[in-house]
């Protein structure tokens, strides 16, 4: 836990909403900005530094999706910032395009404040103590990484094939791709998988991870019954099967 006092920016178009939260979080020791829409969130992450973003859905204007999206794909300080997504629809392909836009979490409505601290807590937490040996993302200095006969730009955040066509990634997948290409031909769990790409603990009736796993290998060309490049293994999880090679040649760890 940070030793400093963490800043999180409440967005909801809801005054008694935005005022409610930043009243019962300023109580339990956070620091609060609010926000009623898009542009007061651009504004406010142009003036703080912000830990965490809490994200109503439902806006009028550039809902809570389109500005996480945007968000993720804006690059800068802050397009890596956690995001925990409030919203009234419970189902489950709802919750996925959410984190596929690139939410670390989602809390559905109607909520108690004392649930919405404690995911806070616990987003803050993972992304500040990863399991050991674990990284959520490719190293640093990789500018383009190779595997099997795909290419991934992390600049421009593009995966390029073999005859040099620009796949399209969701936001979910480019981080999953990216967990994966860290870890080569190392067996991640479910769990692990979850922590480092959505910032939470597993549920045992949560298929999400499964599915962006089903999805990515769709991007990739991935025979869904033999795959070759993210293997299935049984009762452990998931491993990328291919070496990783950086744009300089030297091989991935």
């Amino acid at each position: 836990m940070s030793h400093q006092q963490d800043h999180v920016l409440i967005v909801d178009d809801d005054r008694d909403i935005r005022s409610l939260l930043a009243d019962y979080l300023e109580k339990q020791g956070l620091r609060c900005t609010t926000a009623a829409d898009g542009r007061e969130m651009k504004s406010a992450l142009e003036r703080h530094r912000v830990d965490l973003i809490v994200l109503d859905v439902m806006m009028p204007g550039d809902d809570g999706l389109t500005l996480c999206r945007n968000l993720r794909a804006g690059g800068g300080a802050a397009a890596n910032t956690p995001v925990l997504m409030l919203t009234a629809r419970g189902e489950d392909m709802d919750r996925i395009l959410g984190l596929e836009m690139g939410a670390d979490d989602y809390l559905p409505k109607p909520f108690v404040p004392r649930e919405l601290y404690a995911r806070i807590r616990a987003i803050l937490r993972r992304t500040r103590a990863l399991p050991p040996n674990l990284e959520a993302a490719p190293p640093a200095h990789a500018r383009e990484l190779h595997f099997a006969h795909w290419r991934l730009d992390t600049v421009n955040r593009h995966l390029i094939d073999a005859a040099g066509t620009v796949v399209p990634l969701s936001g979910a997948e480019y981080r999953m791709l990216g967990v994966f290409l860290a870890h080569p031909q190392r067996v991640l769990s479910r769990d692990q998988l979850m922590e480092l790409t959505q910032g939470r603990e597993a549920d045992v009736f949560d298929r999400s991870i499964d599915l962006l796993v089903s999805r990515l290998r769709q991007r990739l060309g991935d025979n869904a019954r033999e795959p070759a490049i993210i293997k299935t293994v049984r009762n452990e999880g998931y491993v990328l099967a291919s070496e990783v090679r950086a744009h300089d040649g030297e091989a991935s760890r």
